[in-house]
């Protein structure tokens, strides 16, 4: 069946990723060139571009035209003097990785997976860990995108400033990225540690301890049951004692029963910084793959506070649970960020597959969460209220102008989108919008 048809086209997912969201689009496209996307986009009354489809809810989702870019030429251009790369936008990150690897460059992170789209990672601020490092979208110094009309706009950090700042982390509601400009450094190598068992006091001083650090934990008790701690390779290794913990006796995966071959290399093997700070390896299973996954980020100045207030709940959260991890996030000045203006705790939870079990949990997490201004992960499943959600982000009004300005006809909006973002006070319908599970077929 040709693209544009109603119906399956090659290479254009009909589900998310872990299969519970089912993309209602009529149609789904795949074009070869950008000449053919702004067509398509000019001609179109709702469109959304979908890239790998690691989004856990129904914000990449649309009742018109359902686009890849999976498509177009995967280009990846080193620019030396400027020390920065130019991707497309459905370029995975492992793979540009590889790319700038050999080039003799580096991203500065990585999310825990490197099978995800650039375009759709920096779009919903996805992340790695680190005090002193950003998400990903901190990286971009450039956007390549078509708007509602057809037309190609380029915003560069350089000449557009704060408006660039409301365009990185846009959410797809400014148009269909196609090439996005990144920062680059040096490439480095790093050593992967994992450690067994650390006191919760001891959080502060482990997320300090090294380039990037996670923590994973049941909520089974009082102690976090493994710390990634991947360092620079000519940083001395943890102490045999360090923080209380030891030191695990071969290679392991967070989610247990998981095996530990589709993580990247622990033991302090030194490696390239590609194939470290990621937790997965690409041609491997990420994390489950039968789960559902939620996100909160909360000031790392009341961190302590969050944790303590989730603990009266800790044995309906682990009934649900394969694992939670917890991640620090350098504060930035994108206005949709969950980063923006504060250094940031990621409190993570992937949780069963089974949403009817998941759901009431998740509310009794946000509602125990509230006091402390949480912000969700935009591609997880989240059910805060959207006027909470709004007094958190102090540029959401300069937002909703933007979106006025470059999409007053609401082409790439959808319901999540009118729901966190109204335009004239509208709200999500009952049933719509939502993350529950998809039935077979």
């Amino acid at each position: 069946m040709s693209a544009g048809e109603q119906g399956p086209v090659a290479g254009v997912p009909g589900r998310n990723w872990a299969g519970n969201v089912r993309y209602a689009a009529t149609r789904r496209h795949r074009p070869s060139s950008v000449d053919e996307l702004r067509r398509l986009v000019a001609g179109s009354d709702r469109v959304r571009a979908v890239g790998t489809g690691h989004s856990f809810n129904r914000l990449g989702d649309t009742t018109g035209d359902l686009v890849s870019l999976a498509g177009l030429p995967p280009t990846v251009e080193v620019d030396r003097e400027r020390h920065t790369v130019t991707v497309a936008a459905a370029v995975r990150y492992g793979d540009l990785a590889t790319r700038l690897h050999a080039a003799g460059y580096a991203l500065p992170t990585m999310a825990s997976l490197p099978h995800i789209s650039v375009a759709g990672a920096v779009a919903t601020a996805t992340h790695g860990s680190g005090v002193g490092i950003g998400n990903l979208a901190t990286a971009v110094a450039a956007l390549e995108l078509v708007t509602a009309d057809g037309e190609l706009l380029t915003v560069r950090r350089d000449t557009d400033g704060d408006r660039f700042a409301g365009m990185v982390v846009a959410l797809g509601a400014l148009g269909v990225v196609t090439r996005v400009t990144l920062d680059v450094m040096p490439a480095f190598d790093v050593r992967q540690y994992v450690r067994l068992d650390l006191p919760r006091a001891a959080l502060d001083e482990a997320f300090a301890s090294a380039y990037s650090v996670s923590l994973f934990t049941d909520w089974r008790g009082d102690r976090i049951g493994q710390v990634w701690r991947k360092q620079l390779a000519d940083a001395p290794p943890p102490a045999d004692d360090w923080l209380g913990t030891t030191a695990a006796a071969g290679p392991v995966h967070p989610v247990p029963g998981m095996p530990a071959g589709n993580c990247t290399a622990q033991l302090g093997e030194p490696g390239p910084w590609h194939e470290r700070l990621p937790h997965f390896r690409l041609g491997f299973t990420p994390s489950s793959g039968d789960e559902l996954q939620s996100e909160y980020h909360l000031p790392r100045a009341v961190a302590a506070d969050a944790l303590a207030a989730l603990d009266p709940v800790a044995d309906r959260i682990a009934a649900v649970l394969q694992v939670s991890e917890l991640r620090t996030v350098a504060a930035d000045e994108l206005w949709l960020s969950p980063q923006y203006g504060r250094d940031s705790l990621a409190v993570h939870f992937t949780w069963t597959g089974d949403a009817d079990a998941v759901a009431p949990v998740v509310a009794e997490v946000e509602r125990r969460l509230a006091p402390y201004a949480p912000r969700p992960h935009w591609g997880k499943v989240f059910t805060l209220d959207p006027a909470a959600v709004a007094d958190t982000y102090p540029r959401h009004a300069d937002f909703l102008a933007l979106l006025h300005d470059l999409d007053p006809a609401g082409k790439f909006r959808t319901d999540l989108l009118d729901h966190y973002f109204p335009i004239s006070g509208g709200r999500l319908p009952p049933g719509r919008g939502g993350w529950r599970v998809a039935p077979p077929g």
